[in-house]
């Protein structure tokens, strides 16, 4: 009752307590009074200190104070196997989402997600966690990783050369920053590819020149790489729809979306949010239609994105990249012994 009324009443306890999902420990005496309880947290995901509030019990009764303290790193390694989805299989291996985005942002230049994940796909990660007085607070960096997926093997390992931005490379040094991601929205249900079909409308056979995405109206979608608006507005069956100009006589078209959030003539770099999934157009439910030109002519997205060429590690940084990828080897073969072992 006397610690009850203290944490209500003590601006500092309040402040602390009035957040839900901060981990609170405490400790009791023989009578079962309060000697001491502690309350870790982070002001905002981006910060290396922590502030810890502790309550102690002193001659003088309860008092609080609050420090601020340096974050502590940790590596930490897991893996799994696909059985039903990248999701559930992230689950079992208890992966946080926060690395499970990471991974698909990672191998989002080499792996569709939607269209090319088969079951059976295994996948090994080694990443950070940041703990404050050792309880792991949250996640932090992905530092190494690997999808074997179709008897194809993706590795991937963070690397930051003197006075660079850092970025993740294959190890053998190719940047995985592609000129075009492998997809136009994020990880979801891919619902039709190129090829013939029964026109859902119409119900007459047509070709289908482009790709499917199922989401959810109001979904994000993506430029996959950078370029210039050729056309923002309403075409026809495409209903709202957003074409971009690329390099090499390359465009890439984004159709039947709920919003425009882009101008023709705006420039636009990878990854940058110009619309949303919806059902405008000739449509019987919200999907994005994303279709790949080179020189007007359809092509097969996959084909033009793996055949995209990456940057090198430069030969002044190739022997600390080459330590750190021999390290990365070693960790993925350690990542992949926990998966296998916890699959037995």
């Amino acid at each position: 009752t006397q610690a009850a009324a203290f944490l209500r009443s003590n601006p500092l306890a309040k402040q602390a307590l009035q957040r839900s999902g901060r981990t609170v420990s405490a400790e009791v005496n023989g009578q079962q009074q309060l000697r001491q309880l502690s309350v870790r947290w982070l002001r905002n995901e981006t910060d290396t200190a922590f502030q810890r509030l502790v309550i102690q019990r002193t001659a003088q009764g309860l008092q609080a104070t609050q420090t601020s303290a340096a974050l502590s790193t940790s590596v930490r390694m897991t893996g799994g196997t696909v059985a039903s989805s990248l999701y559930a299989a992230a689950d079992e291996a208890r992966l946080p989402d926060a690395v499970i985005s990471q991974l698909t942002d990672i191998f989002s230049s080499q792996i569709d997600f939607h269209r090319t994940l088969r079951k059976g796909a295994r996948f090994s990660v080694v990443y950070e966690v940041l703990e404050a007085d050792g309880e792991p607070i949250r996640t932090g960096r992905v530092l190494s990783a690997e999808f074997n997926n179709d008897n194809k093997l993706y590795q991937a390992v963070w690397f930051q050369e003197n006075g660079q931005k850092g970025n993740y490379y294959t190890l053998d040094g190719k940047s995985l920053r592609r000129a075009y991601l492998a997809a136009p929205v994020a990880f979801s249900r891919k619902t039709s590819g190129m090829g013939m079909r029964l026109h859902p409308i119409f119900q007459t056979m047509h070709v289908h020149k482009g790709v499917d995405y199922a989401a959810p109206s109001g979904t994000p979608t993506y430029t996959v790489g950078d370029g210039v608006v050729e056309f923002a507005g309403v075409q026809g069956g495409y209903g709202n729809m957003v074409i971009v100009r690329h390099n090499n006589g390359h465009s890439t078209v984004y159709a039947h979306l709920s919003r425009i959030q882009v101008r023709k003539g705006q420039s636009v770099t990878q990854g940058q949010v110009i619309g949303a999934v919806g059902s405008t157009g000739w449509s019987t439910g919200p999907h994005l239609h994303f279709e790949f030109r080179v020189n007007g002519v359809y092509t097969d997205p996959q084909r033009v994105i793996q055949q995209a060429q990456s940057t090198p590690i430069s030969p002044a940084a190739r022997a600390a990249f080459q330590r750190q990828a021999d390290a990365a080897r070693l960790q993925l073969a350690a990542a992949s012994q926990i998966r296998d072992g916890n699959e037995l």
